[in-house]
This record gives C-alpha cells, sequence and structure tokens, in this order.
C-alpha cells in the first residue's frame, strides 16, 4: 500500500498512498460504487435530511447533520453498546425510550465528526439539547405535545473524548427540519451524513407483504441506513444504525424483532474487535401502511404468523444492511464470511466463528493471499472455554475440518471447494488453486466441528498495512 520516493543518501521518505479509505474529497471509490443505491422505495410517513455543519473544522462543505423524522408518533426501541464508558447519546437515547415506553417518537438527530463520548455532564447536557431541539421542530407542528419530554433519540459519532461544538449543532436543527423530504436523494444525503471514514453511504430499502389476512394485498416498506468501518465488534450491534418501517407494529414487538434481528446481523460481525461506545440501532415503526387505524398491529401474541414474517423479513434486512459495513471495514480489501457447521449448540458456533473473525494473524494472512489455514486451527482450539458448552466435546481436532469455499460472485466458483483439513488431517493444498481463491473479493471460510448440527455465521474483512495508517493519524 505504500509507493517510495528515491532518494540520495541515507535519508528516504515513505509516502503512503490510501487505496482503501475515504478520499479527502469524500468521494466514493469506484470499487465501491456498486454498493451505492441509484433509487428506492422508502417507507410512508418518514421524511429525513442531511445538513451540512461543520462539526469537524476541517470539514468545509459535506453533510454532517442527519434528521430521519415520521410525520406522526411512532413506536420505538433501539439496542446500544455493552461498552462501560456509554457515550452521552447512549444514555439520552435510553432514558428517552424509557420514559416514553417506546411511544410516540418522532425522530432521530445524528450528528457526526464527534462522538461525545466521555465528556462527563457537559456532554450529557448537550446530547439532551440536541434531542430537545430537534423534538421542539414538531411540536411546532399539527402533532400536540404529549407533555412526556422529548421525543428525539440521539446519536453521535466520530472522536472520543472531545466536547461538541453544541451552539452550531442547534442552530443548524431547524434548518435540518426545513430540509426534511421524501425522495431517494434525500435519504442518500443523510445516508452521508452520518459517515466519517466510511468510503460509501450505506443505504437499503425495499418492499414486503405479510401473510395475515388483514394485510392482503398491502405492500409495506423498510428502508435502512448503517454507518461504520473501524471499531467494529459486536457485543450489541457496534456502530450507527437506523431502520425505519410504515408497517404497523406494537411497541413491544418493535423492541423484541429489532432484538432478534440484531443478534443475527450487527451481532455476527467484525472488523477490528473493539466495540465502540456509542454503538446504537434503532428502529421505527409508524405504521403509516396501515389499511385501517382498527388494524391490529404486529405482535408475538394476537399476530403470531404476522410476527413470524416480519421477524424473517427484518432479520435478511438487517444482515445485508450489516454486511455492507464489513464489505467497507478501514483498508479493507475482503468480505470473508466465517461458517461454522455441525457445532454441539448455537452458542459454541458463533464463538468460534467470532475468534476466527477477531485473530490478527488470519485477517493478514487472507489480506497476503496466504492459504495459512493453520492460523485458522490455532484461532478455533483458543477460542475461550467460558464460552463453549463443553469443555471436552465442543471442539475434537479428529473431527475438525476446514475449507475455503469461493463465493457465488467468485471469479473460481467451478473450481469447487478447497479442502486444507479433513477429520483433522492436513490435506495436500493446491497452492495455485489457494491464491485463485484468494484473489478474490469474497470468500468463505468453511469450519465443520463434527460434533453436532448448530450453525453460526460471522463476517468480517482482511487487514492490510492500510487500516494501520487510517488508525495511527485518525484524530489528525
Amino acid at each position: 500500500m505504500a509507493t517510495s520516493i528515491p532518494m540520495t543518501g541515507r535519508s528516504a521518505i515513505r509516502q503512503f498512498v490510501r487505496h482503501y479509505s475515504a478520499p479527502l474529497d469524500s468521494s466514493i471509490p469506484a470499487a465501491k460504487l456498486k454498493y451505492v443505491p441509484t433509487s428506492g422505495t422508502y417507507p410512508r410517513g418518514f421524511l429525513v435530511s442531511g445538513t451540512y455543519v461543520g462539526v469537524k473544522p476541517a470539514n468545509k462543505s459535506h453533510p454532517d447533520l442527519a434528521l430521519i423524522s415520521s410525520d406522526r408518533p411512532a413506536f420505538g426501541a433501539a439496542v446500544f453498546t455493552t461498552n462501560k464508558f456509554q457515550a452521552a447519546p447512549v444514555q439520552v437515547s435510553r432514558a428517552v425510550l424509557e420514559k416514553r415506553g417506546g411511544a410516540g417518537l418522532r425522530s432521530i438527530i445524528i450528528n457526526s465528526g464527534c462522538a461525545n463520548a466521555v465528556t462527563g455532564q457537559g456532554g450529557v447536557d448537550d446530547a439532551w439539547a440536541m434531542s430537545s431541539t430537534a423534538s421542539a421542530q414538531f411540536q411546532q407542528s399539527s402533532q400536540p405535545d404529549d407533555h412526556m419530554g422529548p421525543n428525539s433519540l440521539v446519536m453521535s459519532t466520530g472522536v472520543i473524548g472531545q466536547r461538541l461544538p453544541i451552539a452550531k449543532i442547534l442552530n443548524k436543527i431547524p434548518a435540518a427540519y426545513s430540509n426534511l423530504a421524501a425522495d431517494h436523494t434525500a435519504w442518500l444525503t443523510t445516508a452521508k451524513a452520518i459517515c466519517t471514514t466510511d468510503t460509501f453511504p450505506k443505504l437499503l430499502s425495499t418492499t414486503f407483504t405479510l401473510p395475515g389476512a388483514q394485510h392482503a394485498g398491502i405492500e409495506y416498506r423498510l428502508a435502512g441506513m448503517t454507518k461504520g468501518a473501524g471499531m467494529i465488534h459486536p457485543n450489541m450491534a457496534t456502530l450507527l444504525g437506523i431502520l425505519c418501517t410504515d408497517a404497523p407494529i406494537s411497541a413491544d414487538a418493535v423492541s423484541t424483532l429489532l432484538m432478534a434481528a440484531v443478534n443475527k446481523s450487527f451481532n455476527c460481525i467484525s472488523i477490528d474487535g473493539d466495540t465502540s461506545t456509542n454503538d446504537t440501532v434503532a428502529l421505527l415503526a409508524n405504521g403509516a401502511a396501515s389499511p385501517s387505524p382498527s388494524t391490529a398491529p404486529i405482535s408475538s401474541s394476537s399476530t403470531p404468523e404476522d410476527y413470524a414474517a416480519m421477524s424473517t423479513i427484518l432479520t435478511s434486512f438487517a444482515q445485508r444492511l450489516s454486511q455492507l459495513v464489513v464489505r467497507d471495514g478501514e483498508g479493507a480489501t475482503k468480505f470473508v464470511t466465517i461458517r461454522v457447521r455441525n457445532a454441539l449448540a448455537e452458542t459454541d458456533a458463533r464463538a468460534i466463528a467470532s475468534t476466527i473473525a477477531r485473530s490478527p494473524l488470519v485477517k493478514t494472512a487472507l489480506y497476503g493471499k496466504d492459504a495459512n489455514w493453520g492460523r485458522i486451527l490455532c484461532a478455533i482450539g483458543y477460542t475461550s472455554p467460558a464460552l463453549l458448552s463443553s469443555a471436552t466435546d465442543s471442539v475434537i481436532p479428529a473431527r475438525t475440518n476446514v475449507s475455503f469455499v469461493p463465493a457465488e460472485n467468485s471469479a473460481s466458483r467451478d473450481e469447487g471447494v478447497l479442502k486444507l483439513l479433513v477429520d483433522g488431517e492436513p490435506q495436500s493444498v493446491d497452492e495455485a488453486r489457494a491464491s485463485r481463491l484468494l484473489e478474490d473479493e469474497d470468500l468463505i471460510v468453511d469450519v465443520d466441528l463434527g460434533v453436532g448440527k448448530a450453525e453460526g455465521t460471522y463476517w468480517t474483512c482482511d487487514f492490510s498495512h492500510e487500516y494501520v495508517t487510517i488508525n495511527g493519524d485518525y484524530r489528525t
């Protein structure tokens, strides 16, 4: 990732050229354009905007304040980081949700450029000010104040340990409200406004139907945006994510559906093994596409068939959205699926997949296109016993199998699976074949433990020189 400038004498200067990080002009790298949607179908009743504030002095023109709003009170829920140093916006958003019981939410206000984390009581006051100021915009509309306090969640992302330029942000919130729109351009601009070291905005939308008779013929919509490229490892949801739907969902179901979706999506990605102070994934459901006011909201008790369908839809969507984060890992050149099969328990499969995904030696070997499967075995073997269901039976070396599997979009897909270890016995590896597989952007690492029937999957990326370069000068 580096080019050298020839010098005379004993001194030399090495100039690092970034190939996989965000260009300084915020343009999207050509290789990432395929992940940016050119159109979308967005949920009814939601309006969004991305507005320039200049939170970071170096930002002279790019949007860095996002507002996602509902034109009517919505039910909402969020999943938060388990990091002990929870950022001020995490504390405030949790308090808003608890006081309201997840009801009557109108918006989410987000700034990039500063995380407002580890900023003391002053930072908490700033987060409340953002929430209150955003909420006040809607109290001026036709919707009356419900007298339950702020109805806006708040998120922040960026550098830890610095106070927000709060006056600049608060002064721009009315403009963000005035800029609200429902079209694709507005959604894409909003997705751009929450980016930090991301190389492309992460935005998805879809339509779906539900099987229940009362929903017959109704097209519902679901949209989501997320940000994250570094400090990504799950212990809840590992970044910022916002999901919005116009389907009618009860307050309790919004929370349980989100938890289930996050557990199999945002909780299954890892870039560098670090869990941030600000991680938040939120879901808003406003019921704007409900066939009538009398339609019963989706819940696990009253509409179990619709609830199950909604859970499948939301989980699949969240997986697609979370995978975009891995594809944009800081300095990453590969998207790697770690698939663990035939485990004794799902917890075993997830723990082992997570350990492999976090291994710097595995990740650097993948970057170097080196089929060093011994590093994968090593990671399997040192998975914390505390995370496994059995100290003796969860991993049995003589039953363990490891293979490289070409992804669906692999140029070498027709060459089939490359077996590296079969029942604990090393295979004669075709290094040329391995090299061709590791040239692909996508790769599946398949681990068959041979001790049960459970499965678990993680999505991760490689470690390049550039990851160190990006994070070595992140603040400067």
